[in-house]
């Protein structure tokens, strides 16, 4: 079986798929350990050869006579209307203070748009320089923005299949809604989770540890830095003094967080938000991958039992792989860019689709 699907090869027949299995992980020379993975995976530069795109505004909230709606901006990039309702559309759902910009993001669309499929980059709640668009924060509980992109994107193309694919934060939303759903949503073939943090309060807590102390600083700074400018344009939806003292994740979500967004508590927030609180309730083919040497995202012992005896779940962990990254060698001779889990996600969708 090939490791990977060239960008140059059209969606396979139905003759030429084969049943979904997982190549093993090989990391890249030089980079063992976790820390290295993930950063170097997130400053490599990625090539982008996708067509123009179609930047539309989904409301996934409604006004309300003390509230405007809220919107999200998607980055839609279509196959031709002769194919478009055929062929499987996926929405892409970025990390923590990602946007539809990430290079992972971008990366997975250019592969899967080559791979002949519709391909939907959602911007959560104000990422993407979407902050006017709504008067309120995003936080890691929103699986019904994720369900309420797809269902525009069915109800105005009449799509016929559809999936999710989330990193990290965007994992657990992914992985959060297809708990929700169920078997409800005959239209919805498959999911995938990437490093996801679906057990939020271990990991909140793991990203607070002396040696994430660069991740932890970098999501503060720029977890503050939004929220102010949300004040600038909110100022009487929230209260900058919030934001004194802030030292970590934890405070930033017990202080603003869950203020603003209906929680009792950082902790009320982490267990209502996560995942893991629904993932055995998921009924449709799901992907779940998470390195064992992921700098902060923890899968507890209790959440890897349910991912295990979930048949409909496939859950595969790596010794190696970092936070999103699991970069291997790549091989110009066959074309294989080094990419893994973008190949191994893409592969199990075609299998599903």
């Amino acid at each position: 079986m090939s490791r990977n699907l060239s960008l140059e090869n059209p969606l396979p027949t139905v003759q030429a798929r084969e049943a979904f299995e997982v190549t093993p992980f090989v990391p890249r020379r030089w980079l063992t350990n976790g820390h290295l993975q993930t950063i170097v995976g997130n400053f490599l530069s990625r090539r982008d050869r996708l067509p123009h795109y179609s930047s539309e505004l989904v409301e996934v909230s409604p006004a309300t006579p003390n509230q405007i709606s809220s919107q999200v901006l998607c980055h839609c990039h279509w196959q031709p209307e002769a194919v478009r309702r055929e062929r499987l559309t996926v929405i892409l759902v970025h990390g923590l203070e990602g946007s539809s910009q990430s290079q992972y993001i971008v990366g997975n669309a250019n592969r899967m748009f080559a791979a002949g499929l519709n391909v939907v980059r959602m911007n959560m709640r104000n990422c993407g320089g979407t902050e006017s668009l709504t008067p309120t924060l995003y936080h890691s509980g929103l699986s019904g923005d994720v369900k309420s992109v797809m269902e525009y994107a069915i109800r105005r193309y009449g799509l016929e299949r559809m999936a999710l694919v989330g990193y990290s934060m965007g994992g657990n939303l992914v992985l959060k809604l297809a708990g929700e759903l169920g078997d409800s949503e005959p239209k919805l073939r498959g999911v995938v989770g990437v490093s996801p943090a679906l057990d939020l309060g271990p990991s909140a807590d793991a990203l607070h540890l002396p040696e994430n102390t660069l991740y932890e600083r970098r999501f503060r700074k720029a977890l503050l830095k939004r929220f102010r400018r949300k004040v600038s344009l909110f100022p009487r939806c929230f209260d900058p003094r919030q934001a004194d003292g802030v030292q970590s994740l934890r405070d930033f979500d017990e202080r603003i967080t869950a203020l603003y967004s209906g929680f009792s508590s950082a902790t009320d927030y982490y267990y209502r938000a996560a995942a893991a609180r629904v993932i055995e309730n998921v009924a449709v083919p799901t992907l779940v991958l998470h390195a064992l040497d992921d700098p902060f995202i923890r899968v507890t012992a209790e959440s890897e039992t349910k991912l295990r005896a979930n048949e409909y779940i496939t859950y595969v962990e790596t010794e190696h792989g970092g936070h999103c990254a699991f970069l291997e060698s790549a091989d110009k001779a066959s074309g294989y860019d080094g990419y893994w889990a973008e190949g191994t996600l893409l592969r199990f969708l075609m299998a599903q689709a």
